[in-house]
């Protein structure tokens, strides 16, 4: 054999290692991402049906047997039940699927399905769970109603999903007007409220109120504090991945800082790497964790509560 083609041998056989090699490397690859897709959404279910249980407790443990209800889509729905004797299950769904189907509009189908699949799931086990009575003092049912009903919300959003409506309304309504998240659930829940009051009687509408702060409370406690905006920073070596991800599968705007790697888990290393900056919702933090999960489960990401944002691309941009 001359040596040219000697040459062009070797360098055939060269490039088909390294084809070899990128081909094992994306197959891992996959398989590491069906892997983490599998485990990541048994454990959103998981969740979303711990928080299905223990909502499921605070209404049919603590707060219908008393007369009592709660604040947003929820004591809407209880409230229509005690005025009409309809089935609250029923209610229910009927109530939330509005609210669901703005969802669908802001936050995807993914949030819509998951959705949709909790309330159909809550109603049902409020369908099925028999009428405990655990308690009749009043400030217990109040406080601990609260307390089981916020807790299976909270399971439910970390999960990727919601028992109630009423916070899809508030993000859906305040991309369309000045107010604010916070600012729109208060007006909504004054109505709610006023309404118990006139209906219920003085007593029972500020034991609700109670029932709504000790769930509220919960809610937060559970999603560890967080606000109605996430600012997010990742650190990533695979950080064009990650900008392409938040971009073309959250819809949402971010800021690339240029920075200098310092020390970590491979020691003091001296070159310049992107630095992600972002502001998501609450509800998207699920998903947003599972697609970095996907991309680099070692990416350093720090989350930090953000009150109020003005100006940017805060809304989510349509996905085509």
């Amino acid at each position: 054999m001359n040596p040219f083609n000697k040459l062009l041998r070797d360098q055939a056989l060269k490039s088909g290692h390294q084809v070899g090699q990128l081909s094992s490397y994306r197959a891992a690859k996959q398989l590491r991402k069906v892997r983490r897709t599998v485990v990541r959404t048994v454990k959103d279910f998981l969740l979303i049906l711990l928080g299905i249980l223990s909502a499921g407790l605070g209404v049919k443990g603590f707060l219908l047997p008393n007369g009592f209800i709660d604040g947003g889509c929820t004591g809407i729905s209880m409230l229509i039940n005690f005025q009409t004797g309809w089935p609250l299950p029923v209610i229910l769904v009927l109530v939330n699927t509005p609210f669901l189907l703005l969802g669908l509009r802001t936050l995807g189908k993914k949030f819509f399905v998951r959705g949709i699949i909790a309330i159909i799931g809550f109603a049902i086990c409020v369908a099925l769970m028999p009428h405990l009575e655990i308690t009749k003092e009043t400030l217990l049912v109040s406080v601990f109603g609260g307390f089981f009903l916020g807790l299976g919300i909270g399971l439910a959003v970390r999960g990727g999903a919601v028992l109630d409506g009423t916070e899809v309304m508030a993000i859906y309504f305040s991309r369309k007007s000045s107010l604010t998240i916070g600012d729109v659930i208060l007006v909504f829940n004054v109505l709610v409220f006023s309404v118990a009051a006139y209906v219920l009687g003085i007593d029972v509408a500020l034991y609700s109120i109670l029932t709504y702060l000790a769930a509220s409370k919960t809610v937060d406690f559970v999603i560890e504090g967080i606000e109605e905006y996430t600012g997010v920073t990742i650190i990533s070596v695979h950080h064009e991945e990650i900008v392409d991800m938040i971009m073309n599968k959250l819809g949402r705007g971010l800021t690339v800082y240029k920075g200098e790697k310092g020390f970590g888990k491979g020691g003091m290393r001296k070159h310049d790497i992107d630095i992600i900056f972002t502001v998501i919702t609450r509800l998207e933090i699920s998903t947003l964790n599972a697609e970095i999960e996907k991309i680099d489960p070692n990416a350093f990401v720090v989350m930090g509560s953000i009150k109020d944002t003005r100006g940017g691309m805060i809304k989510k941009r349509p996905l085509h």
